[in-house]
């Protein structure tokens, strides 16, 4: 069973320092956005890794770059401030032979900064709400069970893009709606250092706030209010600075701009079809 990492970097010319800075023990696929075009491929370690050079920019399109780009049975979403275990490709081998019928298996990558935790959660399948619970660099995944129902990550959120956060939940939700099966289980792959992150925006502003209600919007329309609400108590302590009112408003705010964008994208495509 082949094992690929599809790494998202932002103008890293080091390849291999950061492979070593990974702790990269398998194959690997590395989306290096910065101000070339072009590919190359190298062994290291006796492992195949793939650079795709890009000059567009976001996380999201880096992200979906790789998946279209990908090779492996089953693919892993990295960011280039994991660093993986030694044993991290036998772990994840493992999960997807006990556990045949999953289409997404997320592990525990505790943070090793104290500002940023992670959360390890309970073991077994993941529905909808639990899903919001999960980080994109715990997500692995059967690439054909991806490819097959063409899911991908909305370029509109992201780092780097119009809605700096949420993209992983969406992309969850997208999947759990199309039918696939995900679970957690707690074995550790890696650990993430959020202090070197180059994607990381903040925490919960007018933006992050905006952002998170146009992604509740993008997870479920009919949830979405409802979403905003459970999310405002769940999190009140974290915008004491701005007021759980005021939390609320730009929640809604960025709900309904989302829904105003849809509706001109859509109207475009109609525009579109029409000439």
């Amino acid at each position: 069973m082949t094992v690929e990492v599809l790494i998202s970097t932002l103008n890293n010319f080091d390849i291999k320092n950061l492979l070593v800075k990974m702790n990269i023990k398998m194959d690997a696929l590395i989306i290096n956005q910065c101000d070339e075009e072009g590919s190359y491929e190298f062994l290291f370690n006796y492992n195949k890794i793939r650079v795709i050079l890009c000059k567009e920019r976001g996380l999201s399109k880096s992200r979906n770059l790789a998946i279209k780009n990908s090779r492996g049975k089953i693919c892993v979403i990295a960011d280039d401030d994991v660093i993986y275990d030694n044993d991290a490709r036998e772990k994840i081998i493992r999960a997807y032979n006990n556990i045949n019928d999953a289409d997404i298996i997320a592990f525990d990558v505790p943070s090793i900064d104290i500002s940023r935790p992670t959360r390890s959660l309970k073991q077994g399948r993941v529905n909808f709400w639990y899903s919001m619970r999960i980080s994109s660099f715990q997500i692995t995944f059967k690439r054909e069970s991806i490819i097959e129902k063409g899911i991908l990550f909305n370029e509109i959120f992201g780092s780097g893009s119009l809605y700096p956060c949420g993209e992983e939940n969406i992309f969850l939700a997208q999947a759990l709606k199309k039918g696939l099966k995900i679970y957690y289980i707690k074995d550790k792959i890696a650990v993430v250092n959020h202090s070197e992150s180059q994607w990381f925006d903040g925490y919960y502003n007018e933006k992050i706030l905006k952002a998170k209600g146009a992604c509740f919007y993008a997870m479920n329309p009919l949830l979405s209010n409802f979403l905003i609400l459970q999310f405002s108590v769940r999190k009140k302590n974290l915008f004491r600075h701005i007021g759980l009112l005021e939390a609320i408003k730009y929640m809604r705010k960025g709900l309904n701009e989302y829904k105003n964008l849809l509706k001109k994208i859509n109207i475009s495509l109609d525009e579109k079809k029409q000439s």
